[in-house]
């Protein structure tokens, strides 16, 4: 890649320097787990030399640390669901009698014990036990084991930076992202006015702190907390939180946006010391269900989603502002107050319809759907036409990406809100109502108890509001209205997800060939298209372009043996993907942190199997040499020469495969960066969490913006959706407050 300031660094990924592994594993067990990230990532032997800029990457092996290491420690920390099994598995490997039931008779020896562990196994039987359970059947947690070590493996491996911002890997697989222009000569700092980052305070800094930004704090020290006086509450700075805080505050009001995640800007991005992916996302970004069928993305920073997912701009459908409308008795999304708030959101994010420069995979989709006679629409994104970055994915490092973090929150400390960052809401404060207001509910929300994350605060924020709401994202405003004691049957249930499925394509390098540019560059970011298409039914599907960087890329593809995995990512700047996403019927439920359970119905599954289908042609029309799936197996089929009734049998053994956790020995991951749903808004009290003002039903004062209102599945990007209806509530929230007139945001 050449230069420093060429990689990206904030895709580290593990432990920092120092460190040590994890205190949940013994020795023995990380040494199994070293065994099993050898066989994963090896340095395998070659019938052929590879070309010089391949084969320092050859040599590179799993087994090396601090991989093993840091795949300890992730595993300990962060998925607590699996820390049992993999214990059990791991000691069970780590000895003679736990190698031979879990591995067979592969583990048998000629010499005395006559029965080998796991790590004393040669390289190619280790292999073929991976390749065992990744197809077994009957003992389904060993898939499982293979499956989250997989996981966890690849993303570190193919993402962690040292300390110069480099990964060995990267140059030899082609991963590279424009560069120039990225560095600021000042670090600009929009928030820094109305910003208190707790974990850099001390209590009493704190509270002096707040009393600057003109809150009332004061230690309250028989009940040994810290409490906190403001008129407007809000927990979550996405982009529901954002546009509410910034009405808000433009109405008159003291407002106090409450973020558990840090707060990063464009130079952090683009600098060596840059946030790794723990700090951006949600479980560190391998967040999954319980059946480990879908892997989730959920921004977890200042901004949310708006500022590390993508920039797909889209407006709510037509046909579903009538659905909502008409069938769930809320008329509000065909008013013409939520249509201007589309225009408002619009121009506030700076949303522009074109795109001066494509990168590989949009021209391989343009090219792809034009070969085929189907329609393809570039998608509006929320930064100028020639905006390049190809990694506003992961925090944009030109500042042009316009998410809440640049927009509606820099509006809401203009007109004096505070932000406190590293402090998470544990639950509301609901007192019983005095009914001075005439309301029916008997409880009333008077503010939230919450605490630092981390840093030298250790009393509890006690922060009273006349109005809280709950902008946390519909994995998080769930559980916390939980916490807090309501009871509303919908709170936590009609979790939708937009599950998506991919296909690849892999394009050489010809000469004079219009489809230059490296897959990763550009990304979704860039110029996304979108196909629709009824495709023999009712329903439809739409194929887009996903940002897919080294570890994601790693995770998500088939391992079917080390050399494959090898060879597979040293393709990957060739290496096209396009996904198919659905408008899901089925639904899930939020019952945990971390906990989340979700079942598609058997049309969400037809539909995907419709778009599977659809993405692998458009990529053999655009002149793919090679196409395949992410089904378990590799599923994969040569291009060249191949005729229409060869191309019709493979896509005939297509569809959405099992998870992991059924009994199928195909099986395959589904994605998912948009969650919603989980606290919907209905018209009465049976039909959702809270009324079409996002109210709760239960408690006065406490209201809920953000994505979990959404009343079904949107079908489309939901960025503008979520923002629209942001800026309604919040509008009628700041005139129920008596305010006589209100401040449009910039």
């Amino acid at each position: 890649m050449g230069g420093r300031e060429e990689s990206h660094p904030l895709l580290r990924g593990g432990t920092k320097e120092g460190e040590g592994p994890s205190h949940v594993f013994s020795k023995s067990q990380v040494n199994v787990l070293a065994a099993i990230c050898e066989v994963l990532i090896p340095s395998p032997r070659l019938e052929e030399l590879p070309p010089k800029n391949l084969q320092a990457y050859y040599e590179l092996c799993g087994r090396d640390t601090p991989l093993p290491d840091e795949v300890a420690e992730l595993l300990g920390k962060n998925l607590p669901e699996a820390v049992t099994l993999m214990r059990v598995a791991l000691w069970a490997l780590s000895t003679r009698l736990g190698t031979l039931l879990l591995c067979g008779s592969i583990c048998f020896s000629r010499r005395f014990p006559f029965v080998s562990r796991f790590p004393e196994l040669p390289p190619k039987k280790r292999e073929k036990v991976l390749q065992s359970w990744s197809r077994e059947t009957f003992f389904r947690p060993l898939r499982i084991v293979f499956l989250l070590v997989k996981i966890l493996a690849m993303i570190n491996f193919f993402s962690r930076a040292d300390e110069n911002g480099q990964n060995p890997t990267w140059e030899a697989i082609g991963y590279e992202i424009e560069s120039e222009g990225r560095q600021r000569k000042t670090k600009e700092r929009p928030l820094e006015r109305g910003l208190v980052e707790v974990k850099e305070e001390t209590e009493a800094s704190l509270i002096k702190s707040l009393n600057q930004k003109g809150l009332a704090a004061h230690a309250a020290e028989k009940e040994g907390i810290i409490d906190v006086e403001c008129d407007v509450l809000i927990v979550g700075s996405g982009c529901g939180g954002g546009v509410a805080a910034a009405v808000l505050a433009g109405a008159g009001h003291k407002v106090i946006v409450l973020e558990k995640g840090d707060y990063f800007v464009a130079e952090d991005y683009s600098g060596l010391e840059g946030p790794s992916l723990d700090k951006l996302y949600e479980a560190k970004g391998v967040l999954g269900t319980l059946d480990g069928k879908i892997m989730i993305l959920a921004g977890a920073t200042v901004g949310g989603g708006s500022a590390v997912n993508w920039s797909a701009s889209i407006r709510t459908p037509p046909a579903v502002m009538k659905e909502w409308a008409g069938d769930r008795r809320l008329p509000l999304f065909q008013s013409s107050e939520f249509t201007n708030a589309m225009d408002t959101v619009w121009n506030r994010i700076g949303v522009t319809e074109g795109c001066e420069e494509e990168g590989l995979q949009n021209k391989v989709l343009r090219r792809g759907c034009e070969g085929l006679g189907l329609k393809v629409d570039s998608v509006a994104r929320n930064s100028p036409e020639g905006h390049f970055c190809g990694s506003c994915g992961f925090g944009c490092p030109t500042g042009e990406k316009r998410g809440t973090d640049t927009t509606w929150l820099v509006d809401a400390v203009d007109h004096g809100a505070v932000i406190l960052t590293g402090c998470v809401a544990e639950k509301f404060l609901l007192e019983k109502n005095n009914n001075k207001n005439k309301s029916k509910k008997k409880k009333k929300c008077v503010g939230v108890a919450a605490r630092a994350v981390a840093g030298e605060v250790r009393k509890q924020l006690r922060i009273r509001a006349k109005v809280s709401i709950s902008s946390g994202g519909a994995l998080r405003t769930p559980l916390l209205l939980s916490a807090s004691g309501l009871k509303n049957r919908h709170i936590g249930k009609n979790l939708h997800l937009h599950p998506v499925i991919m296909a690849w394509g892999f394009f050489p390098e010809e000469e004079g060939s219009e489809l230059v540019g490296k897959a990763f560059q550009g990304g979704i970011i860039t110029s996304m298209h979108k196909l629709e298409a009824a495709d023999g039914g009712d329903s439809k599907v739409i194929v887009e372009t996903p940002a897919a960087a080294p570890g994601t890329f790693a995770a998500l593809m088939p391992w079917v043996s080390g050399k494959d995995m090898k060879e597979r990512m040293a393709k990957y700047s060739r290496t096209v993907h396009l996904f198919a996403l659905a408008r899901d019927r089925g639904a899930g439920v939020v019952e945990g942190d971390r906990r989340i359970s979700y079942r598609m119905e058997k049309s969400d599954k037809e539909e995907l199997r419709r778009g599977l289908r659809r993405a692998l042609r458009i990529l053999v029309a655009a002149g793919a040499a090679e196409v395949g799936t992410h089904r378990s197996d590799g599923q994969r089929i040569k291009c060249k020469g191949i005729t229409d009734n060869e191309l019709e049998e493979f896509l005939d053994g297509v569809g959405p495969p099992a998870g992991p956790s059924s009994g199928s020995p195909l099986w395959g991951l589904y994605g998912s960066a948009h969650q919603m749903g989980s606290c919907r808004m209905g018209a009465e009290e049976d039909d959702g969490a809270v009324d079409e003002d996002g109210e709760s039903w239960e408690a006065e004062g406490l209201f809920v913006i953000d994505a979990s209102l959404f009343p079904t599945a949107l079908g489309v990007n939901p960025m503008i959706t979520i923002q629209s209806l942001a800026l309604c509530l919040s509008k009628r929230l700041a005139n129920s407050l008596g305010m006589k007139s209100i401040a449009e945001p910039r």
